[in-house]
């Protein structure tokens, strides 16, 4: 009934112990719920993923021709003319053309030289098309770059997946830190508080003369650096409420969620088995290996030949006899072989290569780490959780040993120092069992993130969890 009425009380205690009475109670769930909406950093990791998305629709766009329309403006030195005598060898023959006038001046035909000038553009000429050009054939290198921007979708993807995984566990870091720091101060008060009743006990001893003056004065000592303890762990709690606070950005957050620990640990192998198939890390690492494979099929098409449409349509010509034999349009298809080129392209396939291989150590590299990973975290938990269960009856011992001292220095037979030492290893075991409990929350919740089970972690606190009390 009593374990009931404290644990029915915490929230309050809590909150006393914040100092904050205005305080937003918050539950990891909520906490974790607030965090995914307004994180800047998960924010920034979403835009690229929206920003990969973007460019991969944009390169959609290469399958479709290109369209443009354009316009010029040409001075020349002078306009394009034809002279026809300069076409007819005989009509410029200085004997024949004298001739030739002579008879058409007695028809009546007088012909000046300009008469056989032609003009066929003006000096300023104005032009304005629209062309297209249209790849029917690429060597395969349009399609490589589509799988190159979905694979580039895909690792933006999984590394908004590893933030917030990181991010997970460091709220868990930080909320069971703060939950910890409020169980410390709870601690050191009640250790406060307890030399505070064994200071007046000894005060009161002295004034009758059943104690000497030194085992007052032990006792107010023993009480002056319990004050101090406790006022050190309230500012090491203000700053783990800061913390909590900037993070979910809340000015005053109160957890209501307590340390918990589990009758038993998960399987191991689950564990691993669950994050070398679903972890980010891999995942990541598998967009690259497609990249690099996209990149050698867009090298190798370097070597292909490029079939392409072409057109042209005449928007405005100016009148001259150039723009009239002109055709208003033009449609063809062309074909273009890369023969010598410049960019290297047997070496940039090389290089392709080799970032592939590269990824495939990577993979094997990174699946080592991880397995060590999990298992360091797994045994982290496990000793976290044996450490509170085997304190237990260390815990009580003390408790025990605290009621039956300060009885003894009542009656005489213990000393001041002895009452002051069962106090403080009454407060250091129950501060290691809480930091036990601490270090099984957050090794469980890196375990979860690191199998992809965040959601999971609310089956653990609930389901079968046994909560810590301070």
């Amino acid at each position: 009934m009593t374990s009931r009425f404290i644990k029915s009380l915490y929230p309050c205690l809590l909150g006393v112990v914040l100092g904050s009475a205005q305080a937003q109670p918050v539950s990891f769930g909520e906490a974790w719920s607030r965090v995914i909406q307004q994180d800047d950093g998960l924010a920034a990791e979403q835009a690229g993923v929206d920003r990969a998305k973007q460019l991969r629709e944009a390169a959609k766009a290469m399958y479709l021709p290109k369209v443009d329309v354009g316009a010029s403006y040409t001075h020349l030195d002078q306009p394009m003319e034809l002279d026809m005598t300069d076409l007819n060898p005989i009509a410029s023959h200085p004997e024949l053309g004298a001739g030739l006038s002579n008879i058409l001046g007695s028809m009546g035909v007088h012909l000046s030289p300009d008469d056989f000038v032609t003009p066929l553009t003006k000096q300023n000429v104005v032009t304005s098309s629209v062309k297209m050009l249209w790849p029917l054939f690429t060597g395969g290198r349009i399609d490589a770059a589509q799988d190159i921007r979905q694979a580039q979708v895909s690792e933006a993807q999984q590394l908004l997946v590893l933030k917030q995984q990181a991010t997970f566990e460091s709220l868990s870091q930080t909320y069971f830190g703060l939950v910890l720091a409020a169980q410390v101060v709870q601690t050191k008060q009640q250790i406060e508080d307890g030399l505070a009743h064994h200071l007046d006990h000894a005060r009161k001893l002295e004034a009758q003369g059943q104690i000497a003056k030194v085992e007052r004065l032990s006792a107010q000592s023993a009480y002056d650096r319990a004050r101090i303890d406790t006022q050190k762990s309230r500012r090491s709690l203000e700053i783990a409420q800061l913390a909590l606070g900037h993070m979910l950005k809340l000015k005053q957050a109160e957890p209501n969620t307590r340390l918990f620990i589990n009758d038993s640990m998960p399987q191991l192998d689950a564990f691993v088995e669950e994050t070398l198939a679903v972890h980010p890390g891999l995942k990541l690492l598998a967009a690259k290996k497609e990249q690099a494979q996209g990149m050698i099929s867009l090298e190798k098409g370097k070597y292909a030949p490029e079939l392409f449409l072409f057109g042209n349509y005449n928007l405005y010509e100016d009148d001259s006899l150039v723009s009239k034999t002109t055709p208003d349009w033009l449609v063809g298809v062309g074909v273009s072989m890369p023969l010598v080129s410049r960019d290297g392209r047997s070496e940039t396939v090389q290089a392709a290569k080799s970032a592939e291989l590269q990824v495939n150590l990577l993979q094997a590299k990174t699946r080592q780490d991880l397995e060590l990973l999990v298992e360091k975290t797994w045994r982290e938990a496990a000793q976290g959780l044996e450490e509170y269960q085997s304190l237990s009856s260390t815990q009580a011992l003390a408790e025990e040993n605290v009621l039956l001292r300060d009885k003894a220095f009542g009656q005489g037979l213990s000393t001041s120092l002895d009452v002051v030492d069962a106090q403080h290893q009454l407060a250091g075991v129950k501060t290691q069992r809480a930091a036990a409990a601490y270090q099984y929350v957050i090794s469980l919740a890196r375990l979860l993130a690191l199998s992809g089970q965040m959601n999971s972690f609310s089956q653990y606190q609930h389901g079968q969890a046994i909560e810590v009390n301070s």
